[in-house]
């Protein structure tokens, strides 16, 4: 399809019967677009390029090569789902790159909140070009582009960095979530089986936990970034506010102050927590997490993440301050 406006008879996708017609829609036309040709995608293990890997998965199989790049900068546990779901479970033919070492060494030092983000991004683009040149015969390029990424930012996905690969690849673009909004991306990748903890994935920066690092990353803060992360997750699930609180996180900042760990004084990094709810994220409320269960997520945090000894609670709202810390 050349037009990027959605079409006016198109149903809102809200139900799992519509999504299996959209699904079987697409399958066909995929087929047709591709034809016996090779499809390469940025794999991220977000739900957009989730959806769309799994969409290409049913329509041409092992055509589609997908290129999982780890950057170090992912949750605990993310790069393994990504293997886990699409090579173990869907047999896709995925090309797994640890660049972790590579984006780390070019981010040592630096500071500045833009910075990063260029780093992160430049250097995507590079190992994925890098694995795009050492495949034979592909010819398309996947993105999971979807309606407000056109509206908002015009017809390439460029937050997914996809978008800066050199012209002299020339491939053509699949985009067959690009129609549709985040809500529905999420009913059609329940359909196509995809785990709910990929489909109903929080929003997720670009640079992932790079901003949440705040200043110049290193690998041992960056660590007690995804541990403290991880324990914060496991624990709004367990008392129900999975699902309930639109994004929650936490960060590790630049300074360290004075403590005590088993009778000694110690000097560690402190761990804020950030939990909050939008409707647009434009505006956002802080969720109001019981004290109870904040207590033991901090016990848990200054016993279980090295380096850490302190545990805050981020009170602020939008505005004045942002959802992320960078």
């Amino acid at each position: 399809m050349s037009s990027n406006r959605r079409p006016e008879s198109m149903e809102r996708i809200t139900t799992p019967e519509l999504a299996n017609a959209f699904i079987e829609e697409q399958l066909a036309a995929l087929r047709a677009q591709i034809g016996s040709k090779k499809v390469l995608l940025a794999l991220s293990g977000g739900v957009d390029s989730s959806v769309v890997a799994a969409l290409l998965i049913k329509a041409i199989g092992q055509n589609l090569v997908c290129v999982h790049v780890n950057h170090g900068l992912l949750r605990k546990g993310e790069p393994e789902q990504v293997v886990e779901v699409f090579k173990n479970q869907m047999n896709a033919n995925l090309v797994y790159v640890d660049a972790i070492d590579r984006f780390l060494d070019k981010l040592a030092g630096v500071a500045e909140p833009e910075q990063k983000r260029k780093i992160i991004g430049a250097e995507f683009i590079r190992v994925f070009e890098e694995e795009a040149r050492k495949l034979d015969g592909i010819e398309f390029l996947a993105q999971g582009t979807i309606y407000p990424d056109i509206l908002e930012s015009g017809p390439v996905k460029a937050h997914h960095n996809v978008g800066g690969l050199p012209e002299d690849l020339n491939f053509e673009l699949v985009e067959p979530i690009k129609f549709l909004f985040k809500d529905e991306v999420r009913v059609v990748g329940t359909a196509l089986g995809l785990p709910d903890n990929m489909v109903y994935r929080q929003p997720f920066p670009g640079p992932g936990l790079g901003v949440r690092c705040v200043g110049a990353i290193t690998r041992d803060r960056l660590e007690a970034v995804r541990e403290s992360d991880a324990i914060l997750r496991e624990e709004f699930a367990k008392n129900g506010l999975e699902g309930k609180v639109w994004q929650y996180f936490t960060v590790v900042p630049d300074f360290k102050s004075t403590g005590v760990r088993d009778g000694v004084r110690s000097y560690d990094w402190p761990v804020i927590l950030r939990a909050v709810n939008t409707r647009d994220a434009m505006t956002a409320t802080v969720e109001d997490v019981p004290f109870a269960l904040l207590q033991h997520i901090t016990q848990r945090i200054v016993t279980e993440v090295k380096g850490v000894n302190r545990v805050l609670y981020d009170l602020t709202p939008k505005p004045t301050g942002t959802i992320e810390w960078e």
